[in-house]
């Protein structure tokens, strides 16, 4: 497991589009039908890695205190599930049953949205604003497995409290780490 951290994409990228499998629904998901017109939070995870784990319950937290207002959550996995099995469709959608994903748990196979996000570690975290442009890219929270922080997931709490209140976000955001994505060979 190598410490990866995000590479932190210019602000102000506008989101590229894809068009992916939903391991959860097993229907093809566009980002047009997913987004919102407040703010959409797309994620990097997969099922394996200990970063991961480590906030998933935070994730569903989040997710269940902002889809109310409006904030639509993506998650997607871009793993080589040849060598992470583990990271496979079918368990992916165990995964979201168990933790009940409160959001759609996309399949990116060929790896083509990971490139064109410039993801680099699961998890890795983007927050668009209304026009899809990018506002926010980095942590959750300074919570990691084993650093007794405990899990808020205070940074992005604040770039959506921001987002909804029409405030500027600050630009001053500290990468996500986690284990690289498991690119194919």
């Amino acid at each position: 497991m190598a410490l990866t951290p995000s590479n932190m994409l210019p602000l102000g990228t506008v989101a590229p589009p894809f068009e992916l499998l939903d391991a959860v629904s097993e229907r093809t998901m566009t980002l047009d039908e997913l987004k919102s017109d407040n703010a959409t939070v797309i994620m990097f995870i997969c099922n394996h890695c200990p970063y991961v784990k480590h906030l998933r319950s935070e994730l569903v937290n989040i997710a269940e205190d902002y889809i109310p207002e409006g904030v639509k959550f993506i998650a997607i996995s871009s793993n080589d599930i040849e060598e992470y099995p583990e990271d496979s469709p079918e368990l992916m959608q165990a995964e979201a049953k168990k933790w009940r994903y409160p959001f759609p748990y996309l399949f990116d196979e060929t790896q083509a949205v990971a490139r064109a996000y410039d993801a680099a570690c699961t998890p890795d975290f983007y927050i668009f604003d209304g026009n899809m442009e990018l506002v926010y890219r980095g942590q959750l929270d300074d919570s990691r497995p084993g650093n007794e922080k405990p899990l808020t997931g205070k940074d992005m709490r604040a770039a959506l409290d921001d987002i909804l209140k029409g405030n500027p976000i600050s630009e001053d955001q500290i990468p996500s780490q986690g284990c690289n994505i498991k690119w194919k060979k």
